[in-house]
């Protein structure tokens, strides 16, 4: 276990707090992932368990860590029609196991760690009945349409986490609607400046700035450009990989990592969604790094279009995204590239969790993602594109 945790001191706890977990408990570290360390706890009886903590040590940023944050918005959704896994107890007293942590469900399913969907026939990705799909939802997931297929599924589960009234779960002060990329902007220049300054406990080389920050800042930040105001629950970080399908069929069990959830402009949810369209037509180097497999008219059949994910969304969420998205997915690939950055400056202390931390670093050390968003700005502002 790369990051050990106090089984005894843990026991203790559950025996007072979670009637659920009986003790004494096994451990078992998960490798994947990068902000905070997971673990899979199995009781005395053999039911399984997810605990999420914060990473030890001094954090680099709060900003990635919330496993406050997460713990709540789960709770909230755990009575809506928004597949979450169940939340069981928050302890926010380090002296338990050195950090802040929380426990919730256990889902067994699979999770899809390349976008194209890997390893399922061109029907599952394709396509599914309502009749199939609520034999597998037990009356989960409200139904929206006739067929159904793994992207599909994925792109309208966002549209209807989008119309969740954020007030009406318990979720007052949990973000502001209005103003959402602004701040995400400050965020972002403060989160450079801080990353840029980390230095490698072995090589004693800082990671450094991102390539051309400042011309992508003001870009952003020039006014009339962005899209107009909307407020909605937002998860922060939606993709495939965070989220749980059921083992046999192409239906949504669950939604991980919500720690940089709030309430913000939902594109930027659809423009992350959509992002291996964005970086694969024109982007060889990231398609090599993150979506090898992911090519449409060569890959896996069975994937839809961007513009099709578009229209999906558009026939649950009640608005058209397509007008604005293009600024939206600007946004999101310089924003990935700060992400990117997080990880080289984590790696540099040795502070991430997941195993694979050092050659993300090392693979990404040339800060593509912020490479190709500089790209997109500067092909933007030589063609005059109104859509930016």
């Amino acid at each position: 276990m790369r990051q050990p945790i106090d089984r005894e001191s843990l026991e203790r706890y559950l025996a007072q707090h979670v009637p659920e977990i009986q003790p004494p408990v096994q451990i078992r570290q998960f490798e994947y992932g990068q902000s905070n360390p997971t673990y899979q706890l199995t009781d005395s009886r053999g039911r399984h368990f997810v605990l999420r903590k914060k990473p030890p040590g001094k954090l680099l940023t709060t900003a990635a860590h919330q496993v406050e944050r997460e713990y709540r918005v789960i709770s909230a959704l755990n009575g809506t029609d928004i597949p979450v896994p169940k939340a069981y107890c928050l302890c926010e007293d380090s002296a338990v196991i050195g950090t802040p942590f929380y426990i919730m469900e256990f889902l067994d399913g699979r999770i899809f760690q390349e976008a194209c969907i890997p390893g399922v026939s061109p029907e599952e990705r394709s396509v599914m009945t309502d009749k199939d799909r609520t034999k597998f939802l037990q009356d989960r997931v409200t139904l929206t349409s006739y067929e159904r297929n793994r992207w599909k599924e994925a792109v309208q589960t966002l549209a209807r986490l989008h119309r969740v009234d954020p007030v009406s779960v318990g979720l007052t002060n949990f973000g502001k609607p209005r103003g959402f990329y602004g701040r995400q902007i400050r965020t972002l220049k403060r989160l450079d400046e801080s990353y840029s300054k980390v230095v490698d406990v072995e090589s004693h080389e800082a990671v450094g700035r991102i390539p051309g920050m400042d011309e992508m800042v003001a870009f952003f930040e020039e006014e009339g450009r962005g899209p107009r105001d909307r407020g909605a629950i937002t998860h922060g970080d939606y993709k495939i990989d965070n989220l749980v399908y059921h083992k046999t069929k192409p239906v949504i069990i669950g939604i991980l990592d919500w720690e940089i959830a709030t309430v913000g402009h939902p594109l930027s949810d659809l423009s992350n969604l959509t992002m291996p369209w964005t970086v694969t037509q024109g982007f060889k180097e990231i398609k090599t790094h993150s979506h090898p497999a992911f090519d449409v008219g060569a890959g896996p059949p069975g994937l839809p279009t961007k513009q099709q994910c578009l229209e999906w969304y558009r026939e649950v969420a009640g608005w058209d995204p397509r007008g604005e998205i293009a600024w939206a997915d600007a946004f999101a690939i310089f924003r990935t590239g700060v992400m990117i950055q997080g990880i080289a400056a984590r790696w540099a202390v040795r502070q991430a969790s997941g195993e694979g931390s050092s050659a993300a670093a090392l693979a990404l050390e040339r800060f593509p993602y912020a490479r190709a968003a500089l790209k997109m700005v500067r092909e933007f502002k030589g063609a005059g594109d109104s859509r930016l």
